[in-house]
């Protein structure tokens, strides 16, 4: 997920703290309802967003939502991003928590998208080899597409395996476009 510095600099000093006060998977367990609740409400994330709503009420509204459900670490740390103004980076933050804390668990994301999912065996062969490339456990996030027609895309990190049948149909449309064959007089 795309996301800008000053989130990542919040969520790098949340989960330090919360690393600190060693109350890290509640923080996370936190993270991912206010990441899930922002997903969820696109009317939250305006009115975080809107100038013309005052910070006490954006506040109000922040605490009738998650007061009772957060840790005491994470109201007070939502309150600080309402004083500060940055109540609108609330749901970059939780995205950029989660990155955080899957470096710190020594976690790798990988996804595998196809079109109608994956078998369990497909799942522990792909995670076993990432494990034995990257040295580190790995998450697998499945997605389906369906333009893919067949076959799957395999993300880890930065690098990307493509073995669908429509990548393969658009290298093969590539090849017939061009003309190989040239007369010769």
């Amino acid at each position: 997920m795309a996301y800008g510095r000053a989130a990542v600099r919040y969520a790098k000093s949340i989960i330090d703290l919360s690393i600190e006060q060693q109350c890290l998977e509640d923080v996370k367990s936190d993270m991912d309802l206010i990441h899930a609740t922002c997903e969820g409400s696109k009317d939250l994330v305006l009115l975080l967003e809107s100038p013309v709503v005052k910070t006490d009420k954006k506040l109000a509204v922040l605490n009738a939502v998650f007061e009772s459900k957060l840790s005491t670490l994470t109201n007070s740390f939502i309150s600080i991003l309402t004083e500060k103004g940055r109540e609108s980076l609330l749901d970059d933050i939780a995205a950029a928590f989660e990155d955080l804390y899957l470096a710190h668990k020594n976690i790798l994301r990988a996804t595998i998208k196809s079109v109608d999912g994956v078998n369990d065996a497909f799942k522990t062969k792909v995670s076993n080899l990432i494990k034995e490339a990257y040295q580190k456990d790995v998450q697998i996030i499945e997605e389906t597409d369906r333009s893919l027609i067949g076959g799957f895309v395999l993300t880890v990190g930065d690098k990307q395996i493509d073995a669908s049948i429509s990548r393969k149909l658009a290298e093969l449309e590539k090849e017939f476009n061009t003309n190989t064959y040239i007369k010769e007089y």
